[in-house]
């Protein structure tokens, strides 16, 4: 074992404790090593000496914050380990998961240092979880009533799908193919940087909040420049077939096919500034341990968390007017309006009441709500099927479902696995017209959108199927372009 700083892989006989806890005792421990009070193998020997304690072995002076870290205290306070200043966490809360066999051991990580912070009440994991930034992908997390954590809501504030249907049949796709397509080059603007110089409607910019506190100002101009926009990544403009199932109160369309398009982007430029400066003030003020770093959160009771939740809030109806500006644009160039509009955003925070009565905030990361009442849209990828859906309202759950089908591969392993080749094979098999895309959203890249529905069948009943048909797309990296 030898001398030096204790690392994570000298305590693999800790088997029943958490990877954030361990991280804090290797944090206290190295503290300790530092200012010569003990030594690495004194730790390791003590530790395992104290593990089967029945009460016979003392803890020494130097020692008693392990101790306290390890036993983790429901409770527990930051003001409890004061040497390193480092909140308490303890053992993980029990949460519901769907699709466990398909959620990868990163995610399943993230989720249990989630479940371990001492301001967590309950939680759940989505059948389309993957590892992200603190909070997986596809994770539920509800924290006490007076907390928000940002990283927990994304990067990608209010990212949401939304889809307009149109009184007019699916054979317009093969009629006016031509036609639709340039209707999605001369309607939409993707890339992270790009920019809009023709808006239908900026009212939303009138609104007093844009002047609210300093962060928003700074970046209110940023806000109009994007408006919409799509940006990049997995952000898309689909026509498709709309496939209703049955007739439903909600939606109040006929069963039947209808022609539809389906848009899915965020808040922009606007929402990731205001993601990435909260973050770093909330970990610049809660020092969590090693990998639960990003779970940093703001207190809704000082000025900080009020203006993340001022800021949160119009960053959501920003991202709302984003779409709305898309599908007008798209609507008059169609000439005809939409009979029906459906959108839902599936990263945001909520106040919300739990099941047993507890006022808590839930934090949504790449999950849409499914409460009584609400309708969602679950997405695919470019060439599989989008389920539109009502919400059941399962406790489980948080009354939330998954937002897609959820990546199984990363962009960078998908570039190295996939060919153009592959790319033009999928998209003919599925009669799929694709306008910009790449490599690293190669449908195979994601998990089966079906199977990640019959995860959550109890969760939402099914309404409607749409099937992409002419998918708009980012462009590729210079090296991956199609010519």
């Amino acid at each position: 074992m030898g001398k030096g700083k204790l690392k994570p892989k000298d305590l693999r006989f800790l088997k029943t404790h958490t990877v954030a806890q361990i991280d804090a005792i290797c944090a206290h421990a190295n503290d300790l090593i530092h200012s010569r009070k003990t030594t690495r193998i004194a730790i390791i020997d003590f530790l395992q000496e104290w593990l089967p304690n029945d009460g016979t072995v003392e803890v020494p002076e130097q020692f008693q914050n392990l101790i306290k870290i390890l036993d983790s205290p429901l409770q527990a306070k930051a003001s409890e380990i004061e040497p390193t200043g480092i909140p308490v966490l303890r053992e993980p809360l029990p949460y519901r998961v769907y699709g466990a066999e398909n959620i990868e051991p990163g995610a399943i990580e993230q989720m249990e240092n989630a479940m371990s912070l001492p301001i967590s009440v309950a939680g759940a994991l989505m059948a389309d979880a993957h590892e992200g930034y603190g909070l997986p992908i596809g994770g539920v997390l509800a924290t006490t009533a007076n907390v928000v954590i940002p990283y927990a809501v994304g990067v990608d504030i209010a990212c949401r799908m939304c889809m307009s249907v149109f009184q007019l049949t699916p054979e317009v796709i093969k009629t006016r193919t031509e036609y639709l397509r340039q209707t999605l080059l001369m309607t939409t603007i993707f890339g992270v940087g790009g920019k809009n110089r023709n808006h239908i409607d900026s009212s939303l910019f009138d609104r007093k909040e844009w002047s609210a506190t300093s962060v928003i100002r700074k970046f209110r101009d940023l806000a109009f420049s994007q408006l919409g926009t799509s940006g990049g990544g997995n952000h898309f403009v689909q026509w498709g077939e709309l496939h209703v199932l049955e007739y439903d109160e909600l939606l109040k369309l006929l069963p039947g096919r209808y022609l539809a398009v389906l848009s899915h982007s965020g808040s922009r430029g606007f929402g990731s500034e205001i993601a990435l400066h909260y973050s770093k003030l909330a970990m610049s003020k809660i020092k969590l341990p090693g990998r639960a770093k990003h779970l940093a959160w703001l207190d809704l009771d000082t000025d900080e968390g009020q203006e993340y939740w001022l800021a949160m809030n119009l960053a959501g109806e920003y991202a709302s007017a984003n779409h709305r500006e898309i599908h007008e644009k798209i609507s008059r160039e169609l000439k005809e309006q939409p009979i029906i509009r459906v959108e839902n955003h599936h990263n945001f925070a909520w106040r919300e009441t739990l099941p047993d009565g507890r006022r808590a905030i839930v934090h949504r990361k790449g999950a849409t709500p499914a409460h009584t009442g609400s309708l969602g849209i679950i997405s695919g990828t470019m060439v599989h099927a989008a389920y539109v859906v009502r919400g059941k309202a399962k406790p489980e759950s948080l009354n939330s479902a998954s937002h897609g089908a959820g990546r199984r591969m990363s962009r960078h392993k998908a570039l190295q696995s996939f060919s153009l080749a592959d790319l033009r094979y999928i998209l003919d098999r599925y009669g799929v017209e694709l306008i910009g895309g790449g490599l690293d959203e190669f449908p195979m890249a994601y998990k089966d959108i079906d199977e990640v529905m019959q995860y959550q069948s109890e969760l939402v009943e099914v309404l409607a199927k749409f099937y992409p048909r002419i998918v708009r797309m980012a462009e590729p990296e210079k090296r991956h372009r199609w010519e």
